[in-house]
């Protein structure tokens, strides 16, 4: 075969590979693209939520910072606005927040471990998993009902403080029982057999090995539900909490204000002051939030050292 007859064999075939080359490099910057798509599409989706609570929050400053002095936390509510303050309501959360706290954290902590490490595995365990995680869905005016009919009208504690913590504390449970499940689930399990081998309970293993390594996720888990219960204002509405109180809750079975009651009562009035105070009971509010969730992250890191 002569050189020339090689030749023209050949060019065909660097085409071929000129071409596959050519479609490589168009799938790669497809690809690419995709990706950019992909970083710009979640990027757009992280700034509109971030974007709107900074919004809202420059909002509520705006408004509600100037009310906020030291007679604004010593003030009952009034029908005057220069007059008014969340003392009564302030007192009212500190108090559900104080009775819900160890409930929830006792009833959670003894549900989880008993699904996780004591309940067989079968039809039951599996029912009730179900039931709680539905549980955790429902809407937080279902528990209002719920803790009306019975905390109040059953067990007769009336429009008390104690009724409004034990319908947050079902609010919440739910959750805490499920940070509590996944939380002594991510134990390695080669924890727990190197206690057996050594000779150890169930408990003794539980007390000594689960729950220390699970305690920063529980604790966490924990914190965060109770956030969600300081918010909360529909159950509260229903068990009766009161908006205008002129008093501070002297046991477990006075009748009581919370901080989304008085906040939801100024945003109802028509006076635009009032809208204003609302602004700085919110400020309040978040700042009780954002302090129980700096709490938690402390507790974590610091247990989690220890692990």
């Amino acid at each position: 075969m002569s050189t020339e007859e090689i030749a023209v064999k050949e060019v065909p075939k660097s085409e071929r590979e000129r071409g596959k080359s050519g479609e490589a490099s168009g799938r790669i910057r497809f690809r690419r693209w995709k990706n950019r798509l992909a970083h710009g599409v979640f990027l757009m989706a992280t700034l509109v939520g971030v974007v709107v609570l900074a919004l809202l929050l420059a909002d509520i400053i705006r408004k509600g910072w100037s009310w906020i002095d030291a007679d604004f936390f010593n003030r009952f509510a009034s029908r005057i606005p220069e007059r008014a303050g969340i003392k009564a309501a302030l007192w009212g959360s500190l108090w559900l927040i104080s009775i819900t706290a160890p409930l929830t954290f006792l009833f959670g902590v003894a549900t989880a471990i008993y699904l996780e490490e004591y309940a067989q595995k079968g039809r039951l365990s599996r029912f009730i998993q179900l039931n709680i995680s539905n549980l955790a869905g429902v809407p937080s005016i279902v528990y209002g009902i719920l803790g009306l009919t019975l905390f109040v009208r059953w067990l007769a504690f009336g429009q008390s403080v104690l009724a409004g913590a034990l319908t947050l504390t079902l609010l919440v449970l739910p959750i805490v029982i499920v940070a509590a499940q996944e939380a002594i689930a991510a134990v390695p399990q080669s924890l727990r057999q190197a206690s057996y081998a050594m000779g150890a309970t169930r408990w003794q293993t539980i007390q000594k090995v689960v729950l220390p390594y699970a305690f920063p996720g529980i604790l966490t888990g924990t914190i965060l539900a109770l956030s969600r219960a300081i918010g909360e204002t529909a159950p509260l509405i229903m068990v009766g909490a009161v908006t205008f109180i002129a008093f501070t809750p002297g046991s477990a079975f006075d009748g009581f204000t919370a901080l989304p009651i008085q906040i939801w009562n100024w945003t109802s009035q028509p006076k635009a002051e009032f809208h204003e105070l609302a602004a700085a009971a919110i400020i309040v509010l978040l700042a009780v939030l954002l302090s129980m969730n700096a709490l938690a992250i402390y507790l974590r890191n610091k247990f989690q050292r220890k692990v």
